[in-house]
């Protein structure tokens, strides 16, 4: 799905598909700010050796063990420095492709009902869940710390450079229609920094602006069940 915002137009925040990191942070400053910025990959490896499914391992399991062990941390820091907290995770649109049911909380390892689409849209949407959780916890315990998840959009990368045929194509019809890496980092750096996103919790942008998920995406309830199920994992 493409966003209204596409080739320029600008939304409400003022930005657009094609504003990049540089000008969505442009006069703020991160002076005094801690960062924590990951891939999460080591962790969710160890995981997956006992039977979790890679893809939702990689995806969810290693971002949600990381913040959990990190929450005392900001909420304490947030305490005491009067700083507002904010936790932004990097989900997709294919969240829009997870399975029917959303998680396949009883089937993560049933290799007979696999699709690489539904597994890569079920890890994603639990992306969205789990920072739609943490709002509503943050806000039920008043805690200055917001939690949102965003879809960075469509990225030029090397990752096909050994595919010369494909690459050459991907670097010159895919520059029509995809972001460069400046591009590509736009919304995060906007929902982690900018102070239109201030006390704004429990939400989903694209392209630096507001955006709608998917009606799974919405469902507080099964952000709580993943919630629950991610804590089993994990303990």
């Amino acid at each position: 799905m493409m966003s209204s915002w596409l080739f320029g137009r600008r939304g409400p925040s003022g930005f657009s598909w094609s504003s990049t990191a540089d000008q969505v942070t442009e006069g703020i400053s991160a002076a005094g700010l801690t960062a924590v910025v990951t891939g999460v990959m080591a962790i969710p490896f160890a995981l997956s050796k006992d039977g979790i499914e890679m893809q939702f391992a990689t995806n969810h399991v290693g971002h949600f063990l990381l913040t959990h062990l990190l929450l005392d941390t900001m909420k304490k820091t947030s305490r005491e420095s009067n700083v507002e907290g904010r936790i932004v995770n990097v989900s997709s649109e294919g969240h829009r492709f997870s399975y029917r049911e959303g998680i396949r909380f009883d089937k993560i390892n049933d290799e007979s009902v696999y699709s690489s689409f539904g597994a890569y849209g079920q890890s994603k949407l639990a992306n969205i869940l789990h920072a739609n959780e943490l709002a509503r916890r943050f806000k039920e315990e008043d805690v200055n710390i917001t939690a949102n998840s965003l879809h960075p959009g469509s990225i030029i990368t090397n990752l096909l450079r050994y595919h010369s045929i494909v690459d050459a194509l991907h670097r010159t019809i895919g520059k029509l229609v995809l972001k460069n890496a400046q591009q590509g980092a736009a919304t995060t750096c906007y929902v982690a920094l900018h102070p239109q996103v201030k006390g704004v919790s429990g939400k989903y942008f694209c392209d630096s602006n507001l955006y709608e998920p998917s009606d799974k995406a919405k469902d507080m309830a099964l952000a709580k069940r993943l919630w629950d199920f991610s804590i089993e994992l994990i303990t």
